[in-house]
C-alpha cells in the first residue's frame, strides 16, 4: 500500500475517538500529510460529525451529493459566515461578490455568462496554446534535470492559460499566483491574522490593477471569441452586463478557482504516479488510458478537499437533526473515498470506471471550469510522462500545509 494512503494502526476504539474529537480547525500535524485515516473513521464512526464550534463535518458521499443538489435548502452565500471572520474588509467583499459563494439567481446569471465565455471554440483555442505551453515548459526543464514539479511545471500552466484567457500581458503576470495563493489561503478553516493581512492586501492588488486592465479593454476590446474579459465585459448573448463589482471580483475568482486547484491536481497526480508505479507502468504502456487516469487523480487526491454550505431551515440528515442556520463543511477528500460509493476506495485504479467523484463539487455549482481543468491535466501529464518515464523524487516533498485545498509547495524530481 503508497504511504500516502497507508492506514494508521488504530484500534476500533481509537479510531472511534478520532473521529468523535476531529476539529478541522486544529487537525493533528500528521494530517496535513495524509487526511485519509481520519476520513476512514468519520465516514466509519461519525459521519455527520458536530464539530467543536456546533458546525458540522459530513463525509458521506450520498449526503455530500443531495446537498449539491438542494439549492432551497442548503446556501451557499457566505455572507452571514464571512462577516465574523473577515469582518468589513477586501476579503470579505470578494468571497461574498463571486460565483462561488452565492445563491441562484444571481449565481445563475454570473454562471451563464462565465460558462458562455468558456466555450468549446475559447477551450479549442486554448488547446493549441497549451501544448505549446507544455512542451516549452519540459525543454526548458530538460536542460536543468532536477527541478521542482510544482514551481517548474504545475503552477506555470494554469497562470499562463488564464493569463492567455484574460489576455494579461505576460510581463504583468508575475503576481497573480501570489495574489491567488493568498486570497484562497484565507479560505482555511483558522486563520492567523500576518493570513488575514497577506489575504486582504492582495485582493487590494489584484482590484488595483484590473481597474486598469479593465478600462484599458473597454477602449480597446480583443476578439471576444478568443479573450474571455472581453466577453465578461460585453457580456455577449445574454441581454444584460456584470455590474463593475460583479465583474473586478468574478475576474479575480477565474484566476483562482482555475490556478491552485489545477496545480494541485498535476502535481498530486505527477505524485501519486511515483507512489503507484504499476500504475504509471500502465499509463507509461497504454498512453490512452490518460482521461480515465486524470478522473482517478481527482478522486483520489481531490485538490478541493472541503465545501460549505449553510441550511435555510431546520433538517435532518443521516438521523442527525440541525437548527436553521446550522454550518456545514462538506467533505470532499471523504466522500470521494466513500466505500459505499468507490470499491477499494484508497487503491488508486487509473482505470477505474463509473467514477462520478465529487472534486468538481456538484449540483448547480459544479465547477464552471472542469473542461478546462481536465484538459490542463491531461496534457500536462501525459506529455511529461511521455517525455520523462523515469522521473523520480530528488528530495522530500512539502505538502501545502492546508486543509481545503491539498497539493504540494514543493516537489523536487530527477527527470532522468
Amino acid at each position: 500500500m503508497a504511504r500516502e494512503t497507508s492506514h494508521f494502526i488504530w484500534s476500533e476504539d481509537e479510531a472511534r475517538d478520532i473521529a468523535r474529537r476531529f476539529d478541522p480547525r486544529r487537525p493533528a500535524p500528521s494530517f496535513y500529510d495524509n487526511p485519509y485515516p481520519t476520513y476512514r473513521a468519520l465516514l466509519k464512526y461519525d459521519p455527520v460529525h458536530l464539530c467543536p464550534d456546533g458546525s458540522y463535518l459530513l463525509s458521506r458521499y450520498d449526503d455530500l451529493l443531495g446537498i449539491y443538489r438542494d439549492t432551497r435548502l442548503f446556501s451557499s452565500d457566505k455572507r452571514e459566515e464571512f462577516f465574523p471572520k473577515f469582518g468589513a474588509s477586501p476579503l470579505y467583499e470578494h468571497h461574498t461578490s463571486s460565483l462561488v459563494f452565492n445563491d441562484p439567481p444571481l449565481h445563475t446569471r454570473v454562471r451563464n455568462l462565465i460558462v458562455g465565455a468558456l466555450n468549446p471554440r475559447v477551450i479549442a483555442h486554448t488547446e493549441e496554446r497549451l501544448i505549446s505551453l507544455v512542451d516549452g515548459l519540459l525543454d526548458h526543464m530538460e536542460s536543468k534535470n532536477k527541478v521542482d514539479l510544482i514551481e517548474d511545471f504545475a503552477a506555470a500552466i494554469p497562470i499562463e492559460i488564464i493569463g492567455n484567457l484574460l489576455d494579461i500581458p505576460r510581463v504583468e503576470r508575475g503576481p497573480l499566483r501570489a495574489w491567488s495563493l493568498a486570497i484562497l489561503g484565507a479560505l482555511e478553516p483558522s486563520l492567523t491574522p500576518a493570513q488575514k493581512e497577506t489575504g486582504n492586501r492582495a485582493v487590494t492588488d489584484f482590484l488595483g490593477y484590473l481597474k486598469g486592465l479593465v478600462t484599458d479593454r473597454r477602449k480597446n476590446p480583443g476578439d471576444p471569441s478568443r479573450d474571455v474579459l472581453t466577453r465578461l465585459i460585453m457580456a455577449e448573448g445574454y441581454g444584460e452586463t456584470l455590474s463593475e463589482t460583479e465583474l473586478m471580483q468574478n475576474c479575480i475568482f477565474i484566476l483562482n478557482a482555475g490556478h491552485e486547484t489545477t496545480t494541485n491536481l498535476i502535481g498530486n497526480g505527477l505524485f501519486a504516479l511515483l507512489e503507484w508505479p504499476d500504475e504509471r507502468q500502465k499509463l507509461i504502456d497504454n498512453p490512452a488510458l490518460i482521461s480515465t487516469a486524470v478522473e482517478e487523480f481527482l478522486r483520489f487526491e481531490s485538490s478541493n478537499q472541503l465545501g460549505n454550505r449553510r441550511a435555510t431551515q431546520g433538517v435532518e440528515i443521516g438521523g442527525v437533526r440541525m437548527a436553521p442556520g446550522a454550518q456545514l463543511t462538506l467533505c470532499i477528500g471523504a466522500a470521494n473515498r466513500d466505500p459505499s460509493r468507490f470499491p477499494e476506495p484508497d487503491r488508486m485504479d487509473i482505470t477505474r470506471r463509473l467514477n462520478k467523484h465529487l472534486a468538481f463539487g456538484g449540483g448547480p455549482h459544479t465547477c464552471a471550469g472542469l473542461s478546462l481543468a481536465r484538459l490542463e491535466g491531461k496534457i500536462a501529464i501525459s506529455h511529461l510522462l511521455a517525455r520523462f518515464p523515469h522521473y523520480a523524487l530528488n528530495g522530500a516533498p512539502v505538502r501545502s500545509g492546508r486543509i481545503r485545498f491539498r497539493g504540494f509547495s514543493s516537489l523536487p524530481i530527477l527527470l532522468k
